[in-house]
Parts: C-alpha cells; sequence; structure tokens
C-alpha cells in the first residue's frame, strides 16, 4: 500500500496500484511494476544472471567498505550498486556456463588520490599476511598521514578481512591478521584513504598469497 506524501500531486511512497514510488538521495521517483516473465529465458539472459550472482556472492562481504570508497562516484544508486555494476561490466571472464572473477580487473576503491609504488604482499607468518609498499609522500596529491586500505579476500568461503584505518602511508607496510583464512590462499587489494576520509585511491590487486 502506497502513501501520498503532498497530496494527490505530490510524491508518493510504496505501491499505488501498477507503479511503485520511492526516494533516493533527495530525488523522488516511480516505476511500474515489473511483468510476469512469459517462456524460457534466452542465452544471454541465463549467462547475465550468472554473472550478476558470481558477483552479488563475490561483494556481499565487502559491502560497508564499497559503500565508503565509492563513495564520491555513485549518482543514482548506492555505492555498493555502483561497485557491482563497474566489476559486472569489466571484471568477469570466461564462456557461459564458466565464468569467473578476474581479480586483476576488479575495482575495489574508486578516486584520485594517488597510490603508493612498490606495492607488495607477503606471508608473514602463522595467520598473517604483511602488505609493503613505498612511502611517496609529497608526490602528487599523496601525504604522509594517508591511510591504507588493505583487503584479504578467501574465494573458499567468500568472506573477507580488511582495514581502512591500519597504518599510514609513510610507515611503508602493515601486518594483518588473517587467521580466519589459515591454510587458505587469499586475494589482496591495497587503496589509500586521505586523513579526512574525503579521499580515496584506485585499488590495486597485489595477488594471491598462501596463509600460514
Amino acid at each position: 500500500m502506497g502513501t501520498y506524501v503532498k497530496g494527490i500531486l505530490g510524491n508518493f511512497s510504496g505501491k499505488i496500484g501498477t507503479v511503485i514510488g520511492s526516494n533516493w538521495k533527495t530525488v523522488n521517483y516511480m516505476r511500474s511494476l515489473p511483468g510476469k516473465r512469459k517462456g524460457t529465458p534466452t542465452s544471454a539472459q541465463l549467462e547475465q544472471q550468472m554473472k550478476f550472482m558470481i558477483m552479488v556472492k563475490f561483494h556481499q562481504s565487502l559491502q560497508a567498505l564499497l559503500n565508503l570508497t565509492f563513495a564520491k562516484y555513485s549518482k543514482m544508486m548506492s555505492p555498493y550498486n555502483y561497485a557491482i555494476k563497474h566489476n559486472l561490466l569489466h571484471a568477469i571472464t570466461g564462456t557461459y556456463p564458466n565464468f569467473s572473477i578476474d581479480y586483476h580487473k576488479l575495482l575495489l576503491s574508486e578516486g584520485i588520490l594517488n597510490l603508493a609504488g612498490g606495492m607488495y604482499i607477503e606471508s608473514a607468518g602463522a595467520g598473517k599476511i604483511k602488505f609493503s609498499w613505498t612511502n611517496n609522500a609529497g608526490s602528487g596529491n599523496a601525504n604522509a598521514s594517508d591511510k591504507a586500505i588493505l583487503i584479504a579476500y578467501n574465494p573458499e568461503t567468500y568472506q573477507s578481512v580488511y582495514i581502512t584505518n591500519g597504518a599510514i602511508r609513510s610507515a611503508g607496510e602493515y601486518v594483518m591478521d588473517v587467521s580466519l583464512f589459515g591454510g587458505s590462499a587469499v586475494e589482496t587489494w591495497i587503496a589509500f584513504i586521505a586523513e579526512d576520509g574525503k579521499t580515496v585511491s584506485n585499488s590495486s590487486y597485489l595477488g594471491n598469497v598462501m596463509v600460514e
């Protein structure tokens, strides 16, 4: 059941007849109710459904992070949905039904802040991995106080561990606890966020590392 906000000519929320009213970031809109699907899905539809399912499963454990790292670049959708849309277009590889994610092409942060150089990932003992990078503070808009965003994802369990408030750029390294993933290989990424939280860098894929 829908509710009128400002009379019959104003905005409304919910379902009224064959349309649904809603609001996103102060923008009021309405859309038609989806019609019932008729017939068997086409090959193209099945392919798109599978791609979407793969991407949603990957992104679910990163939702809170993506709402931060894509906040500046999403317009008429949530940052999380924007991230899924971008990666659906750019980071799926293979042919139906053998699709997979191309981790090198995944983008987990988007922004104009400079990345660091010499970025590297390695095992650091039981349950730990070490992120390393070259401090390039003073190059472009990179500042020593920028904070590293570090991400580890386990494809076996669809779980992730990440930090947004760890080491600063000038530290050049950070050892992260990923004991949750002991005995498994994880995929890793790095990005940076300004001290005031207003600017982020693009993310960079660092590779696959085994967690002891």
